[in-house]
């Protein structure tokens, strides 16, 4: 039988795996071949019922396995090459010639800007955006929102949709959002994300913003080291989330002045951790009225450059210039 990573995890696919084993995955939002290829054995354990190491193991060779990781490099350019008409329009032409055409499903992709720099915008504009039909630039799904500052605003994806000839009403139904209010409850709800996933069509994930409640909560160089280790686990999960259902995934991050008086002003909070996440990193800031400029800071295939986009009542749009 033919599989990808969205193939059900069954006897059949998880060879050498007893029907007990696959029941105890699925129990636990392991559902299918790519989940249980991208989970650690350990974490498998972890997660679920499964009681041995070697049981998990198993598991998770037998699914590697099955997905053929050991690809040529013409099989993954042509697994690319696929991934490229899947892309999210950001709304603006420039923005997406930018980042390659547009936000990429399977990755993440971090917006970072100070207060007021747009960072809440394009994820609302994302999440209207995406439910367009692919032939639009859409992803004709719905969007996982979780919001760690209280800044989620019904009355903006509104005029969004309403400047996008969208429905208003339908266009809310079809983003689900999600109150967090502490690190420890953004990691239990990214942990078991999957059940979610799992009851609709979801292709964008947006967590604004990944560092707000670390900043206030762990003071001190004392608290470095367990923060960064708990940020590092947390965004573990999401990346395995975001190629495990293949998701447009934005993450949205603060700026913390350099004091030094070396380098940029301001720097990307969350240090090496953060950076070494996304795959696409995108900096804002402010221009003349009402105009913002993105920066791609950093994508391993994508040459540096900057895009300028203003802010409307339809949401975010070109320039015109």
């Amino acid at each position: 039988m033919a599989v990808s990573g969205e193939t059900e995890i069954s006897t059949e696919v998880l060879l050498g795996s007893s029907q007990a084993t696959v029941d105890k995955l699925k129990a636990a939002g392991l559902v299918t071949l790519l989940q249980v290829a991208v989970t650690p054995p350990l974490e498998i354990v972890a997660k679920t019922e499964i009681k041995t190491l070697d049981t998990a193991k198993k598991a998770w060779m037998s699914a590697q396995k099955a997905l053929n990781i050991f690809r040529n490099a013409e099989e993954l350019y042509l697994e690319q090459q696929a991934k490229k008409m899947q892309k999210l329009t950001t709304g603006v032409k420039t923005l997406d010639e930018l980042i390659g055409g547009g936000y990429e499903r399977g990755i993440i992709t971090e917006i970072i800007g100070g207060f007021g720099s747009g960072k809440t915008q394009l994820c609302f504009m994302a999440s209207v955006l995406a439910q367009l039909p692919e032939d639009q630039g859409g992803l004709d799904a719905k969007t996982l929102f979780f919001d760690t500052e209280e800044t989620f605003m019904p009355e903006r994806i509104i005029e969004i949709a309403e400047g996008q000839g969208l429905d208003p009403n339908e266009t809310m139904r079809n983003i689900t959002v999600v109150q967090v209010f502490n690190t420890e409850h953004l990691k239990v709800l990214i942990q078991n994300i999957s059940e979610e996933l799992q009851t609709g069509n979801y292709g964008v994930l947006v967590v604004d913003s990944m560092i707000g409640h670390f900043r206030s909560e762990f003071f001190g160089r004392g608290t470095l080291a367990n923060r960064q280790q708990i940020l590092a686990g947390i965004l573990g999960d999401i990346l395995r989330t975001a190629k495990s259902f293949n998701l447009v995934t934005l993450l949205t991050n603060q700026v913390i002045a350099n004091v030094t008086g070396y380098g940029p002003k301001e720097n990307p909070a969350g240090g090496n951790i953060m950076a070494h996440a996304g795959t696409i990193r995108l900096k804002l800031r402010t221009g003349r009225t009402n105009i913002r400029i993105a920066q791609l800071i950093d994508s391993s295939w994508l040459p540096p450059g900057e895009a300028p986009f203003k802010i409307t009542e339809k949401g975010v749009e070109d320039t015109g210039e």
